[in-house]
């Protein structure tokens, strides 16, 4: 697994995850439970992962939708 997105923003995580599952691409969140154990302050942002077979398509997907950084 490889990590694609770190981001506190989990509406832009959502759309993210919508855009991967749309191209066939499996994405997992990853400490969403301890983000919430901390309170939610933003302190420990998420992380998006995606396997490491597609990783690079992944990319090319948040690319095209202009959501690469």
């Amino acid at each position: 697994m490889r990590v694609l997105v770190t981001s506190n923003n989990l509406v832009r995580l959502s759309f993210l995850t919508a855009l991967l599952a749309d191209a066939g691409i499996e994405a997992i969140m990853l400490d969403t439970h301890t983000s919430i154990a901390e309170g939610s302050a933003g302190a420990i942002p998420r992380r998006l992962m995606v396997s490491e077979m597609d990783y690079s398509r992944a990319c090319r997907v948040l690319q095209e939708a202009n959501e690469w950084s």
